[in-house]
């Protein structure tokens, strides 16, 4: 009895570091999906929500820039464009999502 046991110690050790080796592998696995997480996925909807608020602000009078990199101002805003005015005589039609920021907001006069 004492024989079978020495005999088996070895692949009892064995077994018994696998499953230390599983539990470390997945504390790391873990531990990288976090840092992923916090590096790359949080930062990035951080940013798209920035951006819906923006669209959804525009209003008549601001002056955007947009992803071409057209400068003008706002004239008309719909559920999916905008509209810019580029110059004296020139108006553009956009998709709101064609705007990559607000150079200037309209004061709202409170009269």
């Amino acid at each position: 009895m004492i024989q079978e046991f020495i005999s088996n110690l070895p692949t009892m050790q064995t077994s018994a570091s696998a499953g230390g080796q599983m539990v470390t592998m997945l504390i790391t696995f873990g531990l990288i999906i976090l840092i992923f997480y916090f590096l790359v996925i949080r930062p990035q909807n951080k940013k798209q929500k920035e951006t819906q608020k923006m669209l959804a602000a525009l209003k008549k009078g601001d002056k955007v820039v947009t992803v071409g990199g057209i400068r003008g101002t706002v004239t008309a805003v719909k559920d999916q464009t905008v509209t810019i005015k580029v110059d004296d005589n020139t108006k553009i039609e956009f998709n709101k999502s064609a705007v990559s920021s607000v150079l200037e907001r309209k004061e709202v006069s409170t009269e």
